[in-house]
């Protein structure tokens, strides 16, 4: 059975050292602990420099003796994460999960993650062999990803409200939304659907 006040702890210091580490998590829903949707600041001196990436996180019953399920719903060009579906390719992920980590190491990790790829061991080949032959397009096409995926402004956030309001979702709904999604507009969608 999932350990409530475990995450409970877990969210509450992660909202604590926000400002400080650049990361956050909210509550998917409304009610559900176990859908999480985790942020991460794209790390300085880095292509993901000045991005907020969104990460869905899903907590599967037998949390933290099991690792928790992360994937990223803001498309990103690296080698480790696929570009496609937002896959992840990281080993606390998978067979390297201990209890003793929390949410917030995993999501530090995934910070790391963006600052030191490891193309010898990728999730999505066509990025790692562009990143080993053509380190230059590299960079310029994550800088680009970042850019277009992962940055929002004021002027974005309200192409976006329009948007879903032409859909024919109501204002306060859907600035709620996207306020709880960080801006990214298809989990605001996703959220509004699921109602």
């Amino acid at each position: 059975m999932l350990d409530i006040s475990r995450v409970q702890k877990e969210l509450t210091e992660i909202d604590r050292d926000k400002k400080t580490s650049g990361i956050g998590i909210k509550l998917y829903g409304d009610s559900d602990i176990s859908h999480l949707c985790g942020t991460i600041a794209g790390p300085m001196g880095t292509p993901y420099e000045g991005g907020s990436f969104q990460i869905d996180i899903r907590l599967p019953v037998a949390y933290p003796f099991e690792p928790p399920k992360m994937q990223f719903v803001t498309k990103v060009w690296h080698p480790n994460i696929s570009s496609q579906n937002g896959a992840i390719c990281l080993d606390i992920l998978k067979d390297q999960w201990s209890p003793a980590l929390t949410l917030k190491t995993a999501l530090l990790s995934l910070q790391a993650l963006l600052s030191a790829p490891e193309p010898s061991d990728p999730q999505d080949a066509v990025v790692a062999q562009q990143y080993l032959k053509d380190y230059p397009t590299f960079v310029g096409t994550a800088r680009y990803w970042t850019e277009n995926f992962a940055k929002t402004s004021s002027l974005g956030m309200e192409e976006k409200v329009q948007k879903l309001l032409e859909m024919g979702f109501p204002e306060e709904g859907v600035r709620t939304a996207l306020e709880k999604c960080g801006g990214d507009e298809n989990l605001a969608l996703e959220k509004l659907c699921s109602g």
